[in-house]
């Protein structure tokens, strides 16, 4: 069934959240009678040794330790997919009202498929996720985007996901969990906050607005040009990157949990003594309509809300974004673009003139095109919402750049996309949420 009223997904979606059953607790790891501390590893596991663990991540630098934090490790490389399809001229995607343990709001708009390979595999002994079999078989429709991306590396440890859209032309069954939209309601809907999950984001972040068939319905002309542009900073970006990744001196390793030494593991959480972005609890929940209804698992919960800002400009008729080169501890290749402002709740250092900026218009309201609060992921984090802004300057407002900041066209950036790991995951929710 078509719902081509935004305000009739609204509806759907308090209704929804009216009539499910979601308990979310906090327990303690004892309580679980299926994670526990696994003493010989030092790492927080379950007894199918699947799905996730947590163990210690420690970086030095010529000797010294300059961090130290748990961190997820999650290996498997899960499904984040949206089916696609055109009625009456207009391309629609098949987007899943999905409850995650840690979602602050209950359901969210998320990917068609939305599944973890411990989830597909059915490790977790529940059904299996429901139109999986059409990315099993994707070649057999027109596969849009199909990359392997990176999820919040401050968190995991080398985390990635495949983020993949296909385009079908047969019937489908569209179960009462799922309902057609069209791009532009999905973009309306982002404005509410932690409506639309951070995994639908990500996705539509790697659309292909070069194509014909999404550059034709950009209405905004700096951006049209920002899609199409030939921009030559690319090298200028690599060689920033590569000499990162040749010479930083930084060396990160596993470690147990138990050796993490500003940190208290006790049967309620892992905690650091000093102010950090982050601690480990464990809860205990029960959704229903989910492949199993109850089951305990760690999560991380934040200090508090973070905030992530793009800055664009108007320069020369072409929209251009402001990206800042970011090391995070558990980035896939140690350096990725991200989003200009990337910050936690809880920083440290000084504001450079780009932040200073940034503060000082913000605090007036100056040029703030979008400020919404989004949540992160509902699987791993709990009740994570982190305010993301999109805010347009003068031309000339930073004439000089401190080092790791590039001014990019969209085209640059959506060539970066193509290339896995390139373009973190902060940058590229803010990307989503540009209104063409």
């Amino acid at each position: 069934m078509l719902k081509n009223n935004t305000a009739e997904l609204l509806e759907w979606i308090n209704e929804l959240n009216k009539t499910v059953h979601v308990s979310i607790r906090k327990n303690r790891l004892s309580d679980s009678d299926f994670w526990f501390y696994d003493a010989e590893r030092g790492e927080i596991a379950n007894k199918n040794r699947s799905f996730f663990t947590v163990k210690g991540l420690r970086k030095t630098v010529d000797g010294q330790v300059v961090l130290e934090q748990p961190v997820i490790i999650q290996d498997e490389i899960g499904y984040l997919g949206i089916i696609c399809k055109d009625f009456d001229g207009e391309t629609h995607y098949l987007m899943q009202a999905k409850i995650e343990p840690g979602n602050i709001n209950k359901i969210q708009i998320s990917p068609t498929i939305q599944a973890t390979k411990s989830n597909f595999t059915q490790k977790h002994g529940g059904k299996r996720p429901a139109y999986l079999d059409w990315f099993i078989n994707a070649s057999k429709h027109r596969v849009i985007v199909d990359q392997i991306q990176s999820e919040q590396s401050s968190r995991f440890y080398k985390k990635r996901n495949r983020n993949i859209v296909i385009k079908i032309e047969e019937d489908i069954e569209v179960l009462p969990s799922h309902r057609w939209m069209t791009l532009r309601q999905i973009k309306e809907l982002m404005r509410y906050d932690n409506l639309v999950n951070m995994d639908t984001r990500t996705v539509l972040s790697c659309l292909p607005l070069g194509q014909k068939e999404f550059s034709d319905q950009i209405r905004d002309i700096t951006l049209y040009r920002s899609v199409i542009g030939n921009q030559n900073i690319l090298p200028e970006i690599y060689q920033y990157i590569n000499n990162y990744k040749m010479f930083d001196e930084g060396e990160f390793a596993l470690i147990r949990l138990d050796e993490l030494r500003n940190w208290d593991f006790t049967d309620d959480g892992i905690i650091c003594r000093e102010p950090y972005s982050f601690k480990v609890i464990f809860c205990d929940i029960e959704i229903e309509g989910r492949e199993v209804r109850h089951w305990t698992q760690p999560l991380f919960e934040a200090a508090g809300i973070a905030t992530f800002a793009l800055l664009i400009r108007d320069h020369g008729g072409v929209k251009e974004f402001l990206v800042h080169a970011v090391p995070e501890a558990g980035c896939f290749d140690k350096i990725e673009l991200g989003p200009t402002v990337q910050r936690e709740f809880i920083h440290h250092g000084e504001a450079d003139a780009v932040e200073m900026l940034f503060d000082e218009n913000l605090k007036s309201g100056k040029g703030v095109r979008f400020d919404t609060l989004l949540s992160e992921e509902g699987g791993r984090f709990y009740c994570e919402q982190n305010r993301n802004i999109i805010m347009e300057i003068e031309k000339d407002a930073l004439n000089e750049l401190p080092e790791g900041y590039f001014w990019a066209d969209y085209n640059t950036l959506s060539r970066l996309i193509s290339v896995n790991n390139c373009l973190n995951i902060q940058l590229r929710n803010l990307l989503s949420v540009l209104e063409w």
